[in-house]
């Protein structure tokens, strides 16, 4: 299986390397880009660092290494160092949407439709398919036009699509993509099984998984990319990938599912949330070993 990881792009690691396949970079603004042009073949994050009084913020930030460290949860390699992803034996393909302040509705849009082998303008048609896309990503609004054809188009080649509910503590309903239909929109726990304090929440939400001090590969540089590395993160961003390794675990025991049919397996084999969830953590958590099993695959 193939996962689309539609983020800030990656940098090399040693615990991913082997795994990835070639993506491409769908920002089209050059200085959100880092990397002198617009859209091209090379999908390497540059990193999304701003000084202070840039992004509409006061203060400044380092590089986040986003598109990394999600990388890492979905299918880092199972070896002998760092991190296991949920699907190690799957490939990732990176597809970089944001940069330096964060990225637009049309190039993720457009980065839906080729991960899932539709045309896009300009660019050259996707050699490898994605099985599974992930969606760490999100914004205020309700879910237009373009980004709902863009997901109805990989739902109907049959590519399910797993996006963060927010982490903004109010109901998902309120954020794009996860208020788009077609979507598996993912909440975030703790370590106890509770919903994480951050974690959106509501009827908009299918499952819940892991979103509070995720290991996982990172890069080193405080900028520009550096060494290889790994770190702890904490976020609905670190919750998706749990669910679109998963997902990726379903179509390698059974291909012929649907999105809906994944979708449905993922809430009918999710198990109760250890903390009591009031406010709504859709069917609970995601269970890999009962999902698996239920279609007849080893725990």
């Amino acid at each position: 299986m193939t996962i689309g990881i539609t983020d800030t792009g990656i940098t090399s690691h040693p615990d991913l390397d082997r795994n990835v396949v070639p993506g491409y970079d769908f920002i089209s603004n050059s200085a959100a880009a880092r990397d002198g042009g617009g859209r091209d073949s090379n999908p390497r994050d540059e990193g999304d660092w701003y000084a202070a009084g840039e992004c509409g913020t006061a203060g400044a930030s380092d590089s986040s290494w986003h598109g990394t460290h999600v990388a890492g949860t979905v299918a880092a390699v199972a070896d002998s160092q760092g991190v296991v992803g949920v699907a190690p034996n799957a490939k990732i393909q990176p597809i970089r949407v944001l940069g330096k302040c964060g990225g637009s509705l049309s190039d993720i849009a457009d980065a839906v439709v080729w991960a899932a082998g539709g045309t896009v303008a300009g660019v050259p048609a996707n050699p490898n398919p994605a099985d599974v896309i992930n969606m760490s990503l999100g914004g205020s609004g309700m879910c237009g036009t373009t980004y709902q054809n863009a997901i109805n188009a990989a739902v109907s080649r049959g590519v399910p699509v797993v996006v963060a509910a927010g982490n903004e503590n109010q109901p998902a309903a309120n954020v794009r993509p996860a208020n788009c239909r077609n979507t598996i929109v993912v909440a975030a726990s703790t370590s106890q099984g509770a919903r994480a304090s951050f974690s959106n929440y509501g009827s908009a939400v299918d499952v819940t998984a892991p979103g509070a001090n995720i290991i996982s590969t990172v890069n080193n540089g405080a900028t520009t990319p550096t060494t290889a590395g790994h770190a702890a993160y904490n976020g609905t961003s670190m919750a998706t990938p749990h669910v679109a390794g998963l997902a990726a675990l379903l179509l390698a025991e059974r291909p012929s599912l649907t999105p809906a049919q994944v979708e449905s397996t993922l809430r009918s084999t999710a198990r109760s949330m250890p903390v009591s969830c009031s406010a709504g953590c859709g069917a609970g958590l995601a269970d890999a070993a009962r999902a698996v099993s239920s279609l007849g695959g080893s725990s």
